[in-house]
């Protein structure tokens, strides 16, 4: 059995463990592919830099992958122009789809396109050194942070999280991390001393993590705000009990925020509640701020708008309102749901099973849960493959693949150049005075893959 994955992020790497690891049919062979040179997704361009324990997450993924049975092959694209999900179909006995949720919800609200509105995940991708910024982003350097002293984060949930605390920390704590260190010197030079984290509803109904909420008030220099009278409209303010454990410990550590005198620390992160963006507003031609309209709760678990508004200043917007999965050419798509029609893993063209094709994570059940939430969501579409395998191993498919993927244009970065990668970030790391700093562009990292160069410390 000759398997492709199309993505090495979590979801991908765990369904490739899955397949080699159950014994249900010996021999099966995975070749994890990736639109990037590099592996682990999300885990490496989308955990912020100064998270160690979740990037660590990559040495279990490593493991995987140095598996004699999976073979990572990089800078390999499926989609218009590339690789068809037909040709991949006619090189493998199947296909996993991996490729998670590529785009951002948009706020729909007037003014969202104004120069310094932006989505979070534009800004991970800037400071987590993804290659595709060089590429398509427009603007000089610290494009994201010139000129602001106020930035507002729509959204509460980890991802908002991570962006507000990356505005609030000083460069001496984010210096011993990965990241690239144009951005490095952008954040050390920042004026934005106010960060505004706002959400449509209540405290006990945030999408944060408790770790990751107690991670802002731990950051130097920097103060976390929160109003109680915001707090006290929540109905689950007053009596947590009846919330889920985490609800129930996002509350308590509000609460002991709550009306606290402020300190005058350098920086303050403004936790808000209860506020819905009605406009962005316009500041001579780029971001000025946002409107808000003042909501309360319906007592149905919703909001309701109460026709009151108020206006916060920022110079940088920042969605976080969640993702959403896009088409694939060659792939049946849901509009409604942002993912690939299934059941069980296994992709339904009109309603009917399309042999051969998978997918998992989050392009299979939308952007939910955690990391560790594509595991159990890999292993039920790893079974379903397994359980298809007699019929799919009678498909007449290429000895080695690797082959005919090159016959048809692709140009493989096997394990041995992302090693060199690795190797050449940290020589990149080591000539700063750091530990290793990713290279940030398409050049340097396939320079580096094909043992080249160093990397730029751009």
């Amino acid at each position: 059995m000759q398997v492709a994955v199309v993505g090495s992020g979590p979801s991908g790497v765990y369904t490739a463990q899955s397949l080699v690891q159950q014994n249900l049919v010996p021999g099966v062979r995975v070749d994890v592919l990736d639109r990037l040179p590099c592996p682990y997704g999300l885990v490496r361009y989308g955990v912020a830099p100064d998270h160690e324990k979740i990037k660590s997450l990559q040495n279990n993924l490593r493991t995987v992958l140095e598996h004699e049975n999976v073979r990572f092959l990089g800078g390999v694209e499926v989609g218009p122009g590339a690789l068809s999900p037909a040709q991949l179909l006619g090189v493998y006995h199947a296909v996993v789809y991996c490729v998670g949720a590529a785009t951002d919800r948009r706020l729909g609200v007037p003014g969202e396109d104004l120069p310094g509105s932006c989505s979070a995940t534009e800004f991970v991708s800037w400071y987590s050194a993804h290659p595709d910024v060089t590429v398509n982003g427009a603007g000089p350097p610290d494009r994201f942070v010139r000129g602001v002293d106020s930035a507002v984060v729509i959204g509460v949930g980890n991802v908002a999280v991570d962006v507000a605390r990356m505005l609030a920390r000083g460069a001496a704590e984010l210096m011993p991390t990965d990241m690239p260190h144009e951005a490095l010197g952008v954040l050390a030079q920042s004026r934005v001393r106010e960060v505004h984290m706002v959400g449509r509803r209540g405290p006990s109904q945030a999408r944060f993590t408790t770790k990751e909420l107690r991670e802002l008030g731990s950051l130097p220099d920097a103060e976390v705000v929160v109003d109680p009278a915001e707090l006290a409209l929540d109905p689950a303010y007053a009596d947590p009990s009846g919330l889920p454990a985490a609800g129930r410990r996002n509350v308590e550590v509000m609460r002991g925020w709550a009306g606290a005198p402020e300190r005058g620390l350098a920086r303050r992160i403004r936790l808000r509640f209860f506020l819905r963006p009605v406009a962005v507003l316009d500041a001579g031609g780029r971001v000025g701020g946002v409107r808000f309209e003042r909501t309360l709760p319906d007592g149905r678990g919703g909001v309701t708008g109460s026709g009151t508004y108020e206006d916060i200043t920022g110079q940088l917007v920042l969605r976080s309102v969640g993702y959403r999965g896009v088409p694939m050419d060659g792939l049946p798509f849901d509009e409604a749901t942002g993912t690939v029609p299934h059941a069980g893993g296994r992709v339904l063209r009109e309603g009917a099973v399309s042999p051969g094709e998978y997918v998992a994570g989050w392009i299979k059940r939308g952007p939910t849960g955690v990391i560790g939430t594509n595991r159990p969501c890999a292993k039920e579409t790893a079974l379903s493959l397994l359980d298809d395998a007699p019929a799919l191993a009678l498909r007449d498919v290429p000895d080695d693949p690797l082959l005919a993927l090159c016959a048809a244009g692709a140009r493989p970065v096997e394990w041995p150049g992302w090693l060199a990668i690795e190797r050449a970030e940290a020589d990149l790391g080591r000539s700063l005075g750091r530990g290793p700093v990713k290279i940030p562009d398409w050049p340097g990292l396939l320079a580096a893959a094909r043992g080249e160069t160093s990397g730029r410390a751009d």
